[in-house]
């Protein structure tokens, strides 16, 4: 009896051995496939000055998160499905925290991708421990173009670099009055904003422009007086430069009440921003650069003429799923930067099919894509690796509708403006 259980035992087996290939299909059904957990490591400036825009950026990475995990995450071609998780803490907006930061994030968080934190001292100091440790970081909200120039093979950048961040509005400046000449440059001395000014002051003066003054203020500066009585001595016709959100919310204020005669404005950061509305009139005619605004249509269309395909979502669906997920508001650049550091990786392990690093970062090299953020494109020669070439940059001005109502405009590039330009400003 022993002996015929034995042997009914081992047909049993050996039967169950064979039944996966007598008709069983040979894909896992995805209720099925193993899930892979990836981890995101990052550090948000939850307090201290860049908490405004900190916080929009981590929220736009936060709903590409929630998406793509509900979507049922990334399918690798190990038939492994990739479900991905965040693991963050705070700056402080302070960059002596970062490294040590981004040092736990990899070592005992076990962080499989980076994600900078917002401004760009903030991720050059990340920067160092993604390249030491191996890791993939993609930046955004960060566009210094000296990052990318020290030797790192794994740093990938968002945004348009600082390099032309405002060389833009000198082109708008130029087709609109092309009398003008005079300019002054007046910049916060952080990294981010004293890149895009040096780099400002050298372009004007190849166009031709005089740059009557260029100044420097400290960050934290809350009284521009003294920078507003240099830039009466020299009555320039515009004032380029700025630096964050409220320093530049204030610097337009005290202009506006101190009745600067100005013809035109381009600030940095702040004027994007939906809340810079609420300094009121001292907004109106303010030009400020952009990384994207939700009125700038990158779609299908646009990237066939541009000979590229089109990947992830389209403008109006991230716009209407970020307001829902907060509260209304409509999202900020920062925010569309936060979502789009998070589809590029995605697109990347898409293609890899592989959370390995020197694959995913093959795919990096090779990216050219458009999004609804725009077109996405890195170099991958070793002198400036992965700094991005593929992104420009549009520029919106505060303008009053029909209403009366304060409301940001496209006014260039030309063939992209929503609006034509409010010249002179006062």
């Amino acid at each position: 009896m022993n002996t015929r259980f034995a042997a009914l035992f081992v047909w049993i087996f050996v039967i169950s051995l064979l039944l996966p290939t007598c008709g069983t299909p040979a894909a896992v059904a995805p209720s099925q496939a193993k899930e892979v957990k990836a981890v995101i490591g990052f550090t948000a400036s939850q307090t201290g000055k860049l908490n405004v825009e900190s916080t929009r950026q981590t929220n736009g990475l936060n709903l590409w998160m929630k998406q793509v995990n509900e979507a049922g995450g990334v399918k690798l071609k190990d038939g492994s499905v990739v479900k991905f998780e965040s693991k963050f803490y705070d700056d402080e907006s302070n960059s002596a925290r970062v490294q040590e930061l981004y040092t736990r994030l990899v070592t005992e968080d076990n962080a499989s991708f980076l994600i900078s934190p917002y401004s760009s001292g903030l991720a050059d100091a990340a920067a160092v421990i993604a390249e030491q440790y191996g890791k993939i970081m993609i930046t955004t909200g960060a566009a210094s173009d000296s990052t990318y120039k020290k030797g790192y093979t794994l740093v990938y950048q968002a945004y348009t670099p600082a390099s032309k961040y405002l060389t833009g509005a000198i082109d708008l400046l130029k087709s609109t009055d092309p009398a003008v000449k005079k300019i002054a440059i007046v910049h916060e001395n952080d990294k981010f904003s004293t890149d895009v000014s040096n780099a400002l002051n050298d372009y004007a003066k190849a166009q031709g422009y005089e740059v009557a003054l260029f100044e420097g203020y400290d960050t934290g500066t809350t009284d521009f007086a003294p920078f507003i009585n240099k830039i009466q001595e020299v009555a320039p016709d515009a004032i380029l430069g700025g630096g964050h959100f409220q320093d530049g919310s204030t610097f337009a204020k005290q202009l506006y009440e101190k009745k600067v005669a100005l013809k035109f404005v381009a600030l940095l950061v702040a004027p994007p921003e939906p809340t810079f509305a609420e300094i009121g009139e001292a907004s109106l005619g303010i030009i400020g650069p952009s990384q994207w605004e939700p009125q700038v249509v990158f779609n299908a269309d646009s990237a066939q003429k541009a000979g590229l395909s089109f990947y992830g979502p389209a403008a109006a669906d991230f716009v209407s799923a970020y307001k829902a997920s907060a509260n209304g508001e409509e999202p900020s650049y920062h925010a569309a930067g936060g979502y789009i550091a998070g589809l590029i990786l995605q697109k990347a392990i898409e293609e890899a099919g592989t959370l390995d690093t020197q694959a995913v970062k093959a795919v990096l090299d090779k990216m050219d894509v458009m999004t609804f953020f725009g077109h996405i494109r890195f170099e991958a020669g070793a002198d400036s690796h992965g700094l991005q070439t593929g992104h420009s940059m549009v520029y919106i001005q505060w303008q009053n509708d029909d209403a009366g109502k304060l409301v940001k405009e496209v006014v260039w590039p030309a063939e992209g403006a929503t609006s034509g330009i409010k010249y002179p400003i006062r």
